[in-house]
């Protein structure tokens, strides 16, 4: 991790350093961009900005209370996380899931991706200086978030999730006004798609720019919108269907020119597609009886992996027990991990007024991305570090500026 001093050394004429803290980045990341002219030759990122230790945290938990910490490794995924670590802890015992359970965690799961794609979207337009489709975008977010509070009271971190189902039902009498806003935001998504696809300001923007090949996309093992935005087919919620992803009918989004526009359009028709599910969840739901928790009272000694389809790609947990009733071992790999790098093929070669909209078409979460840095010294020994006492040392050096 490069120091405060370290960054002003790299700062020539030929470099330009983007981050830890900049309007584009709604979270702490540096990258170090090498430009010749106006063209990006090189880019580069440094990572630990913001590290939070959720695995090394999670192992002194309970299961219950680890799905409730992961929930909060993003809050844009604050299902899709609990998701895959709940389908880990399950992989453990084969438990089974009430069908009730199946097609609330479905709903909840493609809620989420639609609010998460709507978001990105708003972001993109705002990014290129097009704040009318922002302000589209999150005011047709704002009845998702509705829904979200209608089903389990939260418009996030929604603590829906339990090892062996869901811990909240979803109320009879509210699937009428979970349908009406369905309706509703059926027409509208139906209208940004056709913007997309006429509106010349998008295009001239979009058209062409952070071009992310087939071959790169798998090369560097994308993920999610990422990846089927250039052509690679693969999604967890066709090729290991859980919940009840194998008992509702949507297509996976495929185009092929791999740029930023692509994955405009792909993340755009999927929010239809998760529409049409969450459709299919509510008909199920008014006429399926039963329970939606399976009551695990132990979990064996073993292993077990989890994977869901999060809305920037699969998201994987991995979780080893010892037959108490926490983890031993718990390994997160969210999507951005694999998405982001692929910068290091689609930003080179194109001008650096493009280059922040390209880093940003892989919608990165760099929070869900960051990993522990170990710090060492001249003669290469390991340093402890006492990260509180910095922070405290730094807060009083700025007073005493003031």
């Amino acid at each position: 991790m490069k120091t405060k001093s370290n960054l002003k050394n790299i700062v020539n004429k030929n470099q330009i350093p983007l981050g830890p803290f900049h309007p584009l980045l709604e979270e702490a990341e540096y990258f170090n961009i090498t430009v010749d002219g106006e063209t990006v030759v090189d880019i580069d990122m440094d990572t630990g900005w913001m590290h939070r230790g959720h695995e090394f945290i999670s192992e002194q938990k309970t299961f219950t209370q680890s799905i409730y910490l992961v929930e909060r490794i993003c809050g844009i995924c604050s299902t899709s996380h609990p998701l895959a670590c709940v389908h880990a802890v399950e992989d453990v015992d084969n438990i089974e899931i009430p069908l009730r359970g199946r097609y609330i965690r479905t709903l909840v799961g493609e809620l989420e991706r639609i609010h998460s794609h709507l978001l990105w979207v708003g972001l993109a337009g705002h990014f290129i200086g097009y704040d009318t489709v922002w302000m589209w975008a999150w005011k047709y977010r704002e009845p998702v978030l509705q829904m979200f509070e209608i089903i389990s009271g939260n418009r996030n971190h929604y603590g829906m999730l339990r090892v062996g189902g869901v811990g909240k039902d979803v109320d009879p009498a509210s699937v009428p006004e979970l349908n009406k806003i369905l309706d509703t935001l059926d027409k509208k998504m139906d209208m940004i798609a056709k913007i997309a696809n006429d509106d010349p300001v998008l295009r001239s923007r979009l058209v062409n720019v952070g071009i992310l090949s087939k071959k790169d996309a798998i090369d560097f093992c994308a993920v999610g919108p990422t990846s089927r935005a250039s052509g690679v087919r693969g999604d967890i919620r066709k090729d290991e269907p859980t919940d009840a992803y194998d008992l509702v009918d949507f297509n996976e989004i495929i185009t092929k020119n791999g740029d930023v526009y692509d994955k405009f359009v792909v993340r755009v028709l999927e929010t239809l597609e998760s529409i049409k599910i969450c459709r299919q969840c509510l008909n199920k739901l008014k006429i399926i009886d039963g329970p939606i928790l399976n009551n695990v009272k132990e979990i064996s000694a073993g292993e077990g992996i989890g994977r869901y389809e999060a809305p920037r790609g699969e998201v994987f947990h991995y979780v080893r027990t010892d037959g108490t009733n926490r983890p031993i071992r718990h390994k997160v790999r969210a999507p951005s991990y694999n998405n982001i790098p692929t910068f290091q093929a689609s930003c080179k070669g194109i001008p650096i007024a493009d280059a922040l909209i390209t880093l940003a078409g892989v919608d990165p979460c760099y929070c869900c991305t960051e990993r522990a840095i170990r710090v060492t010294d001249k003669n290469n020994k390991k340093n402890n570090i006492d990260l509180l006492k910095l922070s405290r040392d730094k807060t009083s050096n700025i007073r005493g500026n003031f």
